[in-house]
């Protein structure tokens, strides 16, 4: 099983310390953000960066039961970590994953880590970014390919005149993505490889364009379309 990529978002440090210790000793967990506050987490989820966020439910400008009704939507699972057991109901009625209550142990930790494995964790079919003040969701077996632009990428859709602009970098797009579906063949494009039409040595055939084979992308591109 790939490990599950997740997310921590506590306004108390210490309590991001001591989760943050219990991710990283489980390798059923990927660690992909660590967070004081609630803004952070909601955009590292709305970038579908993960598929688990552990969550503080009282924080500052932002509460937990916010960020996990836009997870809810996106198919992301949520683990409440609180002090005050009267928020369960609120949390449930987001489909919150589990409840734990502060001190979490690790055992209890790992407890939920055990039923959120026993249970079937939503599969992510589609990208959701923010383009021209609105969240978009791209279906992955729509998207032909990403090209990188400094501080935004375009993402060029089948069956759409132009492509939907949004401001991320090429290493944050590449985090969600799905698995083996797209590869990177260059410092500037991610093509998905069911897309594409032809390629050789240099260049990538795909939508009717020619894209190029970075040097450092090479190898990895063979070994990846041959497998």
């Amino acid at each position: 099983m790939n490990a599950i990529r997740c997310i921590i978002a506590d306004d108390e440090p210490l309590a991001v310390g001591l989760l943050r210790n219990y991710v990283m000793r489980d390798e059923r967990l990927e660690l992909v953000g660590a967070y004081t506050d609630a803004h952070s987490a909601l955009e590292a989820i709305k970038q579908g960066k993960s598929e688990l966020a552990i969550l503080d439910i009282q924080m500052p400008d932002l509460s937990g039961i916010e960020v996990a009704r836009v997870a809810d939507e996106m198919g992301v699972r949520v683990i409440f970590v609180t002090a005050y057991r009267e928020y369960a109901l609120d949390g449930f009625k987001v489909h919150a994953a589990d409840y734990l209550l502060k001190p979490v142990s690790r055992t209890e930790f790992a407890e939920a880590i055990d039923r959120i494995c026993r249970s079937t964790l939503p599969a992510v079919q589609y990208l959701t970014v923010r383009s021209e003040y609105r969240l978009v969701r791209l279906p992955f077996n729509e998207i032909l390919y990403i090209e990188g632009l400094k501080d935004y990428v375009k993402i060029y859709v089948s069956g759409r005149e132009r492509p939907v602009i949004t401001q991320m970098s090429m290493k944050s797009i590449e985090q969600a993505l799905a698995g083996d579906t797209f590869v990177r063949i260059h410092r500037s494009f991610i093509v998905a490889k069911a897309r594409i039409e032809a390629y050789d040595r240099t260049t990538v055939y795909i939508g009717g364009n020619a894209l190029p084979i970075g040097d450092t992308y090479r190898h990895r591109f063979a070994t990846e379309i041959d497998s």
